[in-house]
Parts: C-alpha cells; sequence; structure tokens
C-alpha cells in the first residue's frame, strides 16, 4: 500500500486539510515510484511520457484507497454527489421538505424581536445593517432554469450547496443573500458574491428553514478572515427565522 504521508520539507507544500494532503501526498508518491521505477530523466518523465507512466486506473486506485480509510469529498455542484453518493460528504441539505438540518445547527426560542435562532455561518463581507428576506433553495439545473424563465423572486436568500459557484452562475446577481453550505470566506462563490456586492454566509449550519420562511441574516458581523480559519476562532454570524412581525 503507498503512504499517504511524505516529508514536506522535501517535497513542498503540505495542505492544512487531511483529504487534500492524503490525495496529493499518494499521487507523489505514484510519481516517485514511476520514476524509480522507468529510469527516465524528469524532463522526458514530466514533458513526454507521463500519460503512458501515470495513468487513469492508477488515479482511480489512489481514490478507491482514500475513500477506503474513510474519507470523503466535499460537494460542489451536485451532479457529481448525486451519481456517486458514496464518495461524497452529506452537505447538510435535506431534499425532503426542502430543509436543512444541521447537526451543528445553533438553534434558540424567539427572541423579543420574534427572531428565531435556526443556524450560522462565516459571513464574507460586513455590511450597516442586517438582511431580510425569503428563503428559496437553488440545488439543482431546473431550479436555476426556473429562475432564469420565470425571474428570481424579489428579496430572495438563495440557499445552495455550490460553493464553486458554478450552478448559480446565471441568476447569482439576482439573489438579495446567499446562505451556502459549504466552502470558506476564500472560495470562488463567496468572491463572486463580494464582486456582486451580495451578502453571502459560507459554511452554513441550519436547521429547520424551507422554502418560503422569512429570514434574517446577521451580516453586520464582522467577515471571518484568513487567521480565524487558521487559529481555529470561531466567527460565525447568525441566521435567524422570523415568527413574527
Amino acid at each position: 500500500m503507498t503512504r499517504l504521508f511524505v516529508d514536506s520539507d522535501k517535497y513542498g507544500y503540505q495542505s492544512d486539510f487531511p483529504l487534500v494532503e492524503a490525495y496529493n501526498a499518494a499521487v507523489k508518491d505514484l510519481v516517485r515510484q514511476r520514476l524509480a521505477e522507468t529510469g527516465v530523466a524528469w524532463g522526458d518523465f514530466v514533458f513526454g511520457q507521463e500519460y503512458e507512466l501515470i495513468t487513469k486506473a492508477d488515479m482511480e486506485a489512489i481514490e478507491a484507497r482514500i475513500l477506503a480509510l474513510g474519507y470523503r469529498f466535499e460537494p460542489s455542484a451536485m451532479s457529481s454527489p448525486r451519481e456517486r453518493p458514496e464518495a461524497y460528504r452529506d452537505s447538510g441539505l435535506y431534499a425532503e421538505n426542502f430543509s436543512f438540518e444541521h447537526p451543528e445547527a445553533p438553534t434558540a426560542s424567539p427572541d423579543a424581536q420574534g427572531r428565531e435562532l435556526r443556524g450560522a455561518g462565516d459571513n464574507v463581507v460586513t455590511h450597516a445593517n442586517n438582511l431580510v428576506g425569503t428563503a428559496l433553495y437553488v440545488r439543482t439545473t431546473d431550479k436555476v432554469l426556473q429562475c432564469l424563465t420565470e425571474g428570481v423572486p424579489p428579496e430572495t436568500i438563495a440557499i445552495v450547496d455550490d460553493s464553486g459557484g458554478t450552478l448559480t452562475a446565471p441568476v447569482l446577481e439576482k439573489f438579495h443573500g446567499v446562505l451556502c453550505a459549504g466552502g470558506t470566506t476564500r472560495s470562488h462563490l463567496a468572491i463572486l458574491t463580494r464582486e456582486y456586492n451580495i451578502p453571502c454566509f459560507m459554511n452554513v449550519r441550519l436547521s429547520g428553514i424551507k422554502d418560503g420562511d422569512r429570514v434574517e441574516m446577521e451580516v453586520s458581523a464582522r467577515g471571518k478572515t484568513a487567521e480565524d480559519y487558521e487559529s481555529g476562532r470561531d466567527a460565525s454570524a447568525s441566521v435567524w427565522r422570523l415568527v413574527s412581525a
């Protein structure tokens, strides 16, 4: 069995994320093994024979070995998780009744303003005032097509699990706000919403919010920084469901 860890001082970059590091390290081990077996020069290996010496079957074997260890990929657009659910972690977005049911979602009874705490996320950009809108799950190409043909309802706060931004790109600028189940404030979707000046939370943990619910995003909270992620410091911004006027 190929080792899954390498000398980072000798071989460079080492990821902070176990899955990424396991995959990268296994690929590095494979390259070292094939290079030693063939005895070709590095330049000839990289620019001439890499497709012959590193095959699709080799990469599939690495993935299978990593999955056997218990690692799972994070979903981006939902086509891959739908086709290969055994290889992907559940984003926490449940299709039934269109509601998040994340086990780590913070919840609390309604406060004096009629706001029921139903989750939290990583705020991308701080805004002067909190954002209120109507929840709409946007998880499939069919839903995106519907938004394109029928229009995005006013004050829509889209709930998505594509942190890459690929799925929602055609209608992203029409959203009032975005709640994304995956990613960080450095993910592609976070960059896009920042450019469009659309309030957005990444890595959202929600419970019990359904299509049509009126929700409030604590976008007045400070944005989560790279230092927060590196230190493990919590900087969660709240998501409330409005249960009374």
